[in-house]
């Protein structure tokens, strides 16, 4: 990735740009939704009680992770588009608690393919499908052994 790049909590001062980013970036990927499918507001209302990490490129945020502890459920991962195919998505995976150690689980739409190519690059397999009002979807576990492997080939 390039420039300087952190990943830490995100605070209350993130918001309005967290909510600018979480809204460009569904209307720029999900263009078989209607345009005004999406509102400002959602990041709000989507991460209420989720765990979010932001990741900072330079003196912006550059992404986002959100994750709902209890289940190990990573319920949102955003990259802004001009961010992409920098290290930004893998950072800030690879930031989560107990990345090593946990069985982390998600959910990616099945049109999205660019996200479901990523996650499987990360060591995600598919464990279920189902239906949900925005259309089919996939489930996504992490392989602990295909994890262990990507992480060891980064080590080097």
């Amino acid at each position: 990735m390039t420039g300087t790049r952190r990943i830490r909590a995100a605070t209350p001062a993130d918001l309005p740009a967290l909510r600018e980013l979480f809204l460009s970036v569904r209307q720029h990927t999900f263009v078989w939704q209607p345009p005004d499918a999406f509102h400002l507001e959602d990041f709000d209302t989507q991460t209420e009680g989720e765990r979010v990490f932001v990741a900072e490129a330079g003196d912006r945020i550059a992404g986002f992770i959100s994750v709902w502890e209890p289940d190990d459920f990573i319920h949102h991962l955003f990259v802004d588009t001009g961010h992409t195919r920098q290290g930004v998505g893998r950072a800030l995976l690879q930031a989560l608690p107990e990345w090593s150690d946990r069985q982390y689980r998600l959910k990616c739409l099945s049109r999205n393919q660019p996200a479901l190519a990523f996650y499987h690059a990360q060591g995600f397999v598919e464990t279920a499908q189902g239906v949900s009002d925005d259309g089919e979807y996939i489930v996504l576990s992490l392989d602990g052994h295909d994890r262990a492997e990507n992480t060891a080939d980064e080590r080097k």
